[in-house]
């Protein structure tokens, strides 16, 4: 008898990913995690304690419905709980065995937030990554150049780490002056770069300075966070002509772990991934929800970090929902101009509000801008907005200041003082995270901002 091989065609089914999943799928599976975080989160007595004091008790709920009806959770909250039972608090939902990875807030405002990630956890946040690189069509091709300082904060650790998983040639470059860093990105041919837009600002500035034309680099996208600004059009435009590369924002913290990337179809959108977690936007000073369209604070449950896990909690992050799905076709929320502001950085000069990331978007606007210094003066009977302005050279810096000047009043309505500094004066550091140019003096001393 012979034996024939028969060789049958069965059509390919390719299974949706979590940045594709229809609204109800998506719907369905954060139920489900909403649930199943609920009967976890009693291991932590933190929460234990915190749901108790409202008469509630997590495993006793069975759904979504459920979420008005919990309590905040508010950086201020942790910071106490962990100064009161050091290091961590009482917040982690397992033994101190079973966590694998330790990171940290950089402390910008205030004291810095302490994270430990179970192996479960830390896996979340490297799969979170997966989808954003699918989102911009990044492949284990591709090789990926990291121009920050690894240090404690989360930063793009989880970037780095997802990416060499996955196969991509990865170039850890911390610790490096940022002349030496051009070098070993021009000898190594990369063709995505993660920084801030700070970084790649600064990277366009030297590269120019010392004759190289980053158009030649071979970068053809960069993804930049931990700041505002890759959805600062002004900003943007500046990075993208510099590099002559495709600009990706992102947006994420130490406590939450990556949270959204930029729309691929539409620059200036970025979409949360809503399987991992639960986006409110509400206003700051009701808690009520704004609708679509309108403004508020982003308010997040996480439902993948098990390990440490957030609910409700106040990022102090200002955003607008988009008001309809996105024509990209994915179905996961938008996030329209991405970061917009922060609740605590709102600043009254003369009657008027505004946030540095605005002002930011202002400066952007002249080319023959390299840096800037923006000082809130507090200490006099009227608050005072000076901003140092360092010019590419000195001859572009002919009637900057004025030009500045009229374009900061006829924006917020108010004078501000406008100082040119010479070129190359203002403070640089090329292993820090975030560059420090909001400064707010009052009568108490000093304190600085990104």
């Amino acid at each position: 008898m012979v034996w024939q091989r028969i060789l049958i065609q069965v059509p390919s089914m390719v299974m949706p990913t979590p940045e594709n999943f229809s609204r109800k799928d998506l719907v369905s599976l954060q139920e489900k995690r909403f649930v199943n975080l609920m009967r976890i989160l009693p291991q932590s007595r933190f929460y234990r304690d915190k749901f108790a004091g409202v008469g509630l008790n997590p495993a006793g709920i069975a759904s979504l419905q459920s979420l008005g009806d919990l309590p905040f959770t508010t950086k201020s909250e942790i910071i106490r709980e962990m100064e009161l039972h050091p290091p961590y608090g009482q917040f982690l939902t397992e033994d101190l065995s079973h966590y694998c990875r330790q990171h940290q807030t950089s402390g910008t405002s205030g004291r810095p937030l302490r994270w430990p990630d179970t192996a479960q956890s830390w896996t979340s946040l490297l799969e979170t990554w997966n989808a954003f690189f699918r989102m911009i069509g990044l492949t284990p091709s591709d090789r990926l150049f990291f121009p920050f300082s690894f240090g404690p904060f989360l930063g793009f650790w989880t970037a780095f780490e997802a990416a060499s998983r996955m196969g991509c040639l990865v170039f850890p470059a911390g610790g490096m002056s940022t002349s030496a860093r051009l070098k070993y990105l021009l000898e190594n041919s990369p063709t995505f770069v993660f920084c801030t837009p700070t970084y790649a600002l600064r990277m366009i500035d030297v590269a120019r300075n010392e004759g190289i034309d980053l158009s030649r680099s071979g970068v053809k996208g960069i993804v930049v966070a931990g700041e505002p600004g890759g959805s600062i059009p002004a900003t943007r435009s500046r990075i993208e002509t510099g590099w002559q590369a495709r600009v990706y924002d992102h947006c994420g913290m130490t406590e939450t772990g990556p949270l959204a990337m930029e729309c691929p179809q539409n620059p200036g959108i970025l979409h949360p991934l809503e399987s991992n977690f639960i986006i409110e936007v509400l206003d700051p000073e009701s808690a009520n929800p704004v609708p679509p369209g309108n403004e508020g604070e982003l308010v997040l449950t996480t439902l993948h970090r098990l390990g440490s896990p957030l609910v409700r909690y106040r990022t102090g992050d200002l955003v607008t929902l988009g008001e309809k799905p996105c024509s990209c076709g994915r179905s996961l929320a938008s996030f329209v101009g991405g970061i917009r502001g922060r609740t605590d950085d709102m600043v009254v000069i003369r009657g008027n509000n505004f946030h540095p990331n605005a002002l930011k978007g202002v400066l952007y606007r002249f080319s023959e801008l390299a840096d800037y210094r923006v000082e809130i003066d507090r200490t006099g009977t009227l608050p005072v907005l000076r901003v140092d302005i360092e010019p590419q050279t000195e001859e572009m810096g002919k009637d900057l200041a004025e030009k500045i000047g009229k374009a900061i009043h006829d924006q917020f309505l108010f004078k501000a003082e406008v100082n040119l500094v010479p070129p190359q004066s203002l403070p640089r550091n090329d292993n820090v995270m975030k560059s420090k140019r909001f400064i707010q003096k009052n009568n108490q001393g000093s304190t600085s901002r990104p």
